[in-house]
């Protein structure tokens, strides 16, 4: 996994079309504050093929997570959004233009650390 710095979100969310319509593939709980979601989603660098992205997020002080069986529910057609603020990630299911309005989001995490990783579809 690599980290996912502040400064790389914009084109990190560019490169992958901000996940609209990507596939929400799983949620694991690692440990209490270590969260991993799988996302399938295309990838603009590799030709818009479908790749796999697994985020981890560290040092989780709030959440809100969809059950497992729900996940292939998902709507995703307005993408995901990741904020930093104060030293903070949110990760949020939808289009939200402020850190707090994420919070409101059906599916959101915040951690105060994020990773990712490149996987095949």
């Amino acid at each position: 996994m690599r980290p996912l710095l502040k400064n790389d979100l914009e084109s990190f969310l560019k490169r992958f079309g901000n996940f609209i319509d990507a596939e929400f593939r799983s949620i694991e709980i690692l440990t209490p504050t270590t969260l991993k979601i799988t996302l399938a989603a295309q990838d603009s660098a590799r030709g818009f093929d479908w790749i796999t992205i697994g985020f981890e997020f560290s040092g989780v002080s709030d959440a809100r997570l969809i059950e497992s069986s729900k996940l292939p529910h998902a709507d995703l057609s307005e993408g995901i959004t990741l904020i930093h603020k104060e030293d903070s990630f949110r990760f949020a299911l939808g289009a939200y233009n402020s850190f707090s309005a994420a919070a409101n989001s059906a599916c959101q995490i915040k951690a105060s650390s994020l990773k990712y990783a490149e996987g095949s579809f």
